[in-house]
């Protein structure tokens, strides 16, 4: 299937993959009646899943429409395309116990907390391939990874059908927290007819900032989009990151051309298989281009430096509809006296200052100060104040 990008010369917007923004919330009393829910199954779900039915249902995941069936599936998995030949390279699944499966017919009220939050209609059910998956999109069986480790832990049935979802629930960081359809009206809105959207689980620091503006100096936009999804017990909070932008935007960054706005997804450390789900995600919420740098969406040393910006050779340009910035890595050299990559650099690794996310985390608790040129004084202050009152 070929992905056709619009021809409208006046359009400022790619399309959203598929051609359509997926819609799928339903209101209560509004879109149906609330009534109609009585007596149904319920399926509780859990943060990662929730946060797979809101991706869904908003349109980020567009063109999905619920969680996939076994033909996608298997498709997304060993061919990196939905079934239909549609660009796509992680499952989303909506996996339950064996023992429970002959339990959910028909409409299933989903429930988080025990409140209905929305519902699938369950159209197929199939058994996960968990020994394939985890070879094929985590290219490792190993338990000690964590998306691997999530997927055996989850149950051996996926559910599969169209969604809905009653409320887009904003949380911790409703004044951030937008719809892809709310984020191309802020696009619009400030006649951006180019944007680049730049992904992070982390804090932010110095060479993130650099590689942000060396993007900004090429588009008319910027949108930061940090993940506030599901991670894994050790990385530095959501709100903590977010709250790091922000006192980061009010001193350094352009106002009229910066955005911030929150990625609710969960996150699956599939490395270079996540990046094409960031990077059409993306696509979706409206922006013209996507960074890519070292080691994207990677955990421990399951995948090559730079393994996520190569895969994005499996599609066309125009399949892929998103315009990949690759970077390699930055840091900053003490004899230059600047950030700078390989490419700009002449000095061997003892001129450079790095810190990986192990060691800024052991010195911040152990109370000690972060170097300036590896962050700024703003964002060390609120990393600082994190974890000066965790136990």
């Amino acid at each position: 299937m070929t992905i056709l990008l619009p021809t409208d010369p006046t359009a400022t917007l790619p399309a959203p993959l598929g051609g359509t923004l997926v819609n799928r919330i339903r209101r209560p009393g509004h879109d149906f009646d609330a009534a109609a829910l009585i007596g149904l199954p319920q399926l509780e779900l859990d943060d990662r899943a929730y946060a797979d039915l809101e991706m869904l249902a908003t349109g980020a995941y567009s063109p999905l429409t619920g969680f996939v069936g076994e033909a996608d599936y298997l498709s997304i998995i060993e061919h990196l395309r939905l079934a239909d030949g549609t660009p796509w390279s992680i499952p989303i699944t909506l996996p339950v116990r064996r023992e429970d499966a002959g339990t959910y017919r028909g409409r299933v009220v989903l429930t988080r907390s025990g409140e209905a939050v929305g519902w699938i209609e369950v159209q197929e059910q199939f058994d996960a391939q968990k020994a394939l998956e985890s070879r094929e999109v985590y290219r490792t069986e190993d338990a000690a990874h964590p998306g691997v480790a999530a997927l055996l832990a989850q149950g051996d049935v996926n559910l599969s059908g169209p969604v809905a979802l009653f409320e887009v629930l904003r949380g911790a960081f409703a004044r951030h927290h937008r719809t892809p359809a709310e984020v191309r009206e802020v696009i619009e809105a400030r006649g951006w007819r180019s944007s680049v959207a730049f992904q992070t689980r982390n804090p932010i620091h110095r060479a993130h900032e650099y590689l942000q503006k060396v993007a900004l100096e090429l588009v008319d936009g910027l949108l930061l989009h940090p993940l506030v999804g599901t991670t894994k017990g050790d990385d530095v909070p959501a709100h903590t990151r977010v709250e790091a932008y922000e006192v980061l935007l009010d001193r350094y960054y352009p106002q009229a051309r910066t955005l911030l706005s929150v990625y609710p997804a969960a996150m699956r450390y599939a490395g270079p298989r996540e990046a094409i789900l960031h990077a059409l995600s993306r696509r979706n919420y409206g922006v013209t281009h996507f960074i890519v740098g070292r080691d994207h969406a990677g955990v421990g040393s399951y995948y090559g430096t730079y393994d996520a910006q190569e895969i994005f050779g499996a599609y066309t340009a125009q399949e892929l509809g998103i315009q990949i910035l690759k970077f390699e890595h930055t840091f900053y050299c003490q004899t230059c006296g600047q950030l700078v990559s390989p490419r700009t650099c002449p000095h061997d690794s003892s001129h450079h200052l790095v810190l990986s996310g192990t060691k800024v985390r052991e010195k911040l608790r152990a109370g000690e100060q972060l170097p300036a040129e590896f962050t700024r004084p703003e964002v060390a202050e609120v990393l600082r104040a994190a974890y000066s009152v965790q136990p």
